[in-house]
């Protein structure tokens, strides 16, 4: 093996970390951070390549996104295309890439070692999950096939993806940015890619684009330009030892960094202008961009830090608590952005009211005498020693993480110079004040070096383009001069002339200070909190973090009242009430949440929850705070009028969510005895006034009873008081158990098969999306759980390689089990161009198929399948965090199974494979008659019938001719129109004749161009896989050919649900939840530490 260097072999880390870490560099030049954890029950792996859109051709946008869907289908070595994922699940793994600017990140997790009874010293890589998964990683960077086979459904993937992002704002927004940038710098690429620019035009030009991707990860892919970090049970040594093997092979080319110095994404012709833009959904933003410095080398005193810091602060004598008072605002963000080595901007970004829009110049304006502001003063040292003490203690205490978020996110900061003992704080830690680069920092933030984006879907209302990768509306303009010189004036004015309410912020009084953990040796973690307190007004939860050890804790409370969503009116009403509640409380939350402690406060089913988390030093203050706030609250009906217009542009924003993210709620909502769904809150916000929700208020707060965790650093005595704090502030009534809401369920009968189908609110949306739901039973039937989610195990990968990467139906696709309240169930989700109907059809082939499969497999295959699922069940909590969260969890199902997950293993660990095949046959399979399925159809407006009803069936095939007559000249056959034209005289074009259009251009192809049959073959394999995007785009449904799928049954007619009341009338009601245990069981009342 060739020498291997060692960079680093102590690196700077958190107090209670374990892990063991070394950094090394292989004779290619390829680094790689290596990490020993010995009590990880996940393994993982990520390589970062220095190599991203910014690279992409100018002519080919998305190459570099083609070409990471490219390498996971087969290498030289490991040829089958879906092997790498397989073996991931088969080892309870998954994996996921992305690519961004200048890099693209690649990452898979497995479990840590091939049983759950393996010592961590039996560490061969024959018995290593971690060893194969690495094997067949490498081979990515090694030797990629691209095989031809695969390229096309790759390419429609990347194009499905983009096409779920059309009509996303953050995407289109973030595109407009892009292309109205310089077109000399390579921000201005449109970064994604598509169908048309990946395929369709390079073939028109006569490009082989197989050839251009090989190219592209031949010019590209080097090893010293990547970045690999591996975490394992392994001792360093060994894993050293695999990465020198696994990775020589990666070839060095030695290719220089990436970096982009001789030009800015901004020139002079960019600066001084201001963009409108027209959003999908209803929002209003004002965004300020600054050109500013490059600060990868300043990672020791990051100067945009103290900018952020106040220009982005939320207390009193800020920029927002100015607006906001002014009624001009909700919400201010404000930092820096990287953009590649070279540049970056600083952006101020203010979320608007309707005034504010009105007056967004004068909001402008505020931000740049708080600029002034903030030049008039030194840089003050004080404000730095607060920020760079949080870093530090945030450092300190930092826990451990999912091991894909850790080794993606490392792998990702070891591209940049950092010093590599410092790679785990890295930027998180501030170092050192720098007053001459603070004050650097602010000669970028100047009233000559900006741009302005006011997105709006009212204003100015005279948007004159049309973006040309998202189509987003537009208009860009010089800023008008009289409006540059107010701008200058208020950048220059003095603290005579200043707006007298801007100042600096205070000291924090959150700043945690008691940071002490009493940290107890050998304790074996509880894995079920205390019941400490339990009568009739309360029930107190406790657990003493006992495996952390961190001075952090969380606060779950929940003061239930079935007034909260007893019908959609008091729904909307206690919403409104918890964010006026949030909207007056930013100025005082603000210090809390930069010194680490944060509250939620929401309205849900059962009544209204507080959640505290962060340092517990302070915890018990900001707690007091939120129940005072929530008690007095004054309902101003200036502020009411802004939070009431907020809720309503959410409500009315949620038909532009994406289709698979609205499915889910009409699901739940038919399958639950009482709930509601956006339009009926939507109907009930109008007409409330300030008066509403005074009078509403106390009634949700007069009589309760409560809910409450107290996790982590958290002494017994401190959770009675807090639990006292709460009755003692709000003094509620005992709400009676006879009166608290029973969660149910309602009840698919055996054999009954229901469709609910609903158009999508976006009339510019091209996806359909389907949610296919399979009543198993109920929760708290372990045997039925076990088998559902082996199911789930079961079916994951062959899902996603058949409805997605083979079928090719769409971007999203998703399969496994499905959770309510009392029942669960086997869903499929798949969110498609396809009509909804044919979704339905494919979802049944491929139920079909699974069956066949579960009949013939393999002993040793089902119990790879089951050992993978009870690693995932019996997977650690990683942090605080998690391990409260799942207690609430438990806490809020009513449940009380603590230990769900060994029972879920203890019920897993007999199944047998006959036992699957009897639930399938039973619950699962189409024909089943025992089974019971009800299916959610959202349709698009904007579907290929909508297109067809504006294109004649005779200009469907003229197009068609005409589309094909220029993909045959990419190929460098003759085109001859009239010849082609012939053939089609008799075809079904508009209705879809799939087989015909192909056996008329075949003809043609033999008979008139004399095609000779190799070239035949090539010609008709990508014709065929052409028309799946053709024909939808001229309105014409596409019919493939069945003899190329999975046959789907014949199955019995559904059951179209007209009326949802009439629907819901006819069905029986599950048990309500009942605990898995006595609650007497978790007692311990006595007041004892």
């Amino acid at each position: 093996m060739a020498l291997i260097e060692r960079l680093a072999d102590k690196l700077e880390k958190p107090a209670l970390d374990d892990r063991s870490y070394r950094v090394v560099r292989l004779a290619n030049k390829l680094e790689a951070l290596l990490v020993h954890d010995p009590d990880t029950d996940k393994a993982s792996a990520s390589v970062n390549v220095n190599v991203g859109s910014f690279s992409d051709a100018d002519d080919m946008p998305g190459m570099a996104h083609a070409v990471e869907h490219l390498l996971f289908m087969g290498t030289e070595k490991y040829p089958i295309e879906n092997d790498y994922n397989q073996y991931l699940s088969a080892h309870a793994g998954y994996s996921n890439a992305y690519t961004s600017s200048t890099e693209t990140n690649y990452f898979f997790e497995v479990a840590a070692s091939s049983s759950r009874d393996t010592d961590a010293s039996m560490n061969a890589a024959v018995t290593s999950p971690l060893h194969g998964a690495l094997d067949r990683f490498a081979q990515f960077f090694i030797a990629p096939l691209f095989l031809s086979s695969t390229l096309d459904r790759e390419l429609k993937a990347v194009d499905s993806e983009n096409k779920k992002n059309l009509q996303s704002d953050v995407w289109r927004l973030s595109q407009l940015k892009k292309s109205l940038s310089s077109p000399e710098h390579p921000y201005h690429h449109f970064s994604t890619g598509n169908l048309q620019t990946l395929r369709d035009d390079p073939r028109k030009r006569g490009v082989n684009i197989r050839d251009e991707f090989i190219q592209f990860h031949h010019k590209h892919y080097s090893a010293n330009r990547m970045k690999l970090v591996v975490l394992g049970r392994e001792k360093l040594d060994e894993l050293e030892a695999w990465v020198g093997d696994l990775f020589a092979g990666v070839v060095n080319k030695d290719l220089p960094r990436n970096r982009w110095d001789g030009v800015q994404p901004y020139s002079e012709k960019e600066l001084l202008t201001q963009v409108f833009a027209k959003p999908v959904m209803d929002s209003r933003l004002l965004d300020i961009y600054f050109p500013y410095q490059d600060e990868e080398d300043m990672y020791e005193t990051q100067p945009s830090r103290y900018l952020s810091h106040l220009i982005g602060h939320e207390g009193p004598g800020s920029i927002l608590a100015y607006i906001k008072a002014k009624g001009w605002a909700n919400g201010l963000s404000a930092g820096v952005a990287p953009v590649c080595p070279g540049s970056a901007f600083f952006t101020v970004s203010v979320k608007l009211t309707e005034d504010g829009l009105k007056q967004y110049q004068e909001v402008v304006k505020v931000v740049f005498q708080y600029i002034s502001l903030i030049k008039e003063h030194e840089p003050q040292q004080w404000i730095v020693d607060e920020v760079r003490g949080m870093t530090e203690v945030d450092f300190r205490f930092r826990e451990k993480s999912p091991a894909t978020s850790f080794t993606s996110r490392l792998s990702s900061i070891m591209q940049y110079p950092l010093p590599r003992d410092q790679l785990l704080s890295g930027t998180s830690v501030l170092r050192k004040f720098d007053s001459k680069g603070i004050s650097q920092a602010l000669s970028y933030i100047r009233p000559d070096n900006y741009r302005l984006t006011l997105v709006s879907q009212t204003f100015p209302g005279d948007w004159d383009q049309k973006e040309k990768w998202y189509g987003t509306e537009y208009r860009i303009e010089p800023i008008p001069l009289d409006f540059q010189a107010s701008i200058r004036q208020a950048a220059e004015s003095s603290s005579k002339n200043r707006i007298p309410d801007l100042h600096l912020p205070h000291r924090n009084e959150f700043i945690p200070i008691k940071l002490s953990v009493d940290k107890r040796e050998g304790v074996e973690p509880l894995k079920a909190p205390k019941l400490i307190r339990n009568d009739e007004a309360v029930r107190l939860w406790w657990k003493k973090d006992d495996r952390f050890w961190v001075p952090r804790g969380n606060v779950y409370i929940t003061l239930r009242n079935p007034l909260s969503k007893a019908t959609p009116e008091t729904a909307v009403k206690s919403n409104l009430y918890c964010e006026l509640v949030k909207d007056a409380l930013v100025e005082y939350s603000y210090d809390a949440e930069i010194a680490g402690l944060e509250y939620q406060l929401s309205s849900f089913s059962m009544g209204i929850d507080i959640d505290v988390g962060g340092y517990s030093d302070k915890m018990a203050v900001l707690l007091e705070k939120v129940l005072v706030s929530m008690r007095d609250l004054e309902v101003k009906p200036d502020r009411f009028k802004i939070v009431k217009e907020r809720v309503l542009r959410g409500l009315r924003n949620w038909d532009f969510q994406q289709p698979y993210r609205q499915v889910g709620d009409f699901t739940r909502w038919l399958g639950s005895e009482k709930g509601w769904v956006n339009e009926q809150y939507l109907a009930e916000v109008i007409p409330l006034t300030p008066e509403d929700i005074a009078s509403f208020y106390p009634q949700l707060l007069r009589q309760m009873h409560i809910e409450f965790l107290a996790h982590g650093n958290i002494h017994k005595e401190d959770a009675l008081l807090m639990t006292d704090l709460v009755e003692s502030t709000l003094r509620p009534r005992t709400l009676p158990k006879s009166q608290w809401q029973i969660r149910r369920n309602l009840l698919l009968p055996p054999g009954s098969d229901f469709t609910y189908r609903r158009t999508l609110g976006d009339p510019a949306n091209v996806n359909n999306c389907i949610e296919y739901y399979l009543y198993v039973g109920s929760l708290a039937d372990h045997s039925l759980r076990a088998k559902l989610l082996l199911l789930g195990q079961m079916t994951e990968e062959i899902g996603f390689d058949q409805l997605r990467t083979k079928e090719q139906l769409g971007y999203i696709v998703f399969t496994g089990a499905k959770y309510a309240a009392t029942i669960m169930g086997y869903r499929v989700i798949i969110q498609s161009e396809r009509p909804t109907d044919y979704l339905e059809e494919r979802v049944n082939a491929f139920l079909i198929l699974f069956g066949s499969k579960l009949q013939s497999m393999s002993q040793d295959d089902f119990e790879g399948h089951k050992k993978s699922l009870i690693n995932k069940r019996l997977e650690k909590v990683k942090n605080l965090d998690q391990e409260s969260e799942r207690f609430w969890n438990h806490i809020s199902a009513e449940y009380f199974n603590f230990v769900q997950n060994e029972t879920d293993v203890e019920h897993l660990e007999p199944l047998s494979r006959e036992d699957m095949i009897n639930f399938f046959n039973h619950y699962i399979h189409p024909t089943a008659p025992s089974r019971a399925k009800l299916s959610v159809h959202m349709i698009a407006q904007s579907s290929p019938k909508a297109i067809a009803g504006t294109i004649s069936a005779e200009e469907q095939k003229e197009k068609l001719i005409s589309m094909l007559g220029k993909y045959l000249t990419s190929f460098g056959v003759d085109a001859d129109t009239d010849k082609l034209s012939k053939r089609f005289e008799l075809v079904d074009v508009a209705g879809g004749d799939q087989a015909a259009i192909i056996e008329a251009i075949s003809s043609y192809l033999q008979e008139d161009a004399g095609l000779p049959q190799e070239s035949l073959t090539a010609v008709m394999e990508q014709g065929q896989q052409l028309l799946g995007t053709a024909l939808p785009s001229l309105g014409i449904e596409v019919k493939v050919e069945e003899a190329d799928l999975p046959p789907a049954p014949e199955m019995k007619p559904t059951t179209v649900i007209e009326d949802v009341f009439d629907y819901k009338s006819r069905l029986a009601v599950s048990e309500g939840p009942r605990p898995v245990r006595d609650l007497k069981e978790y007692e311990e009342l006595e007041a004892k530490l």
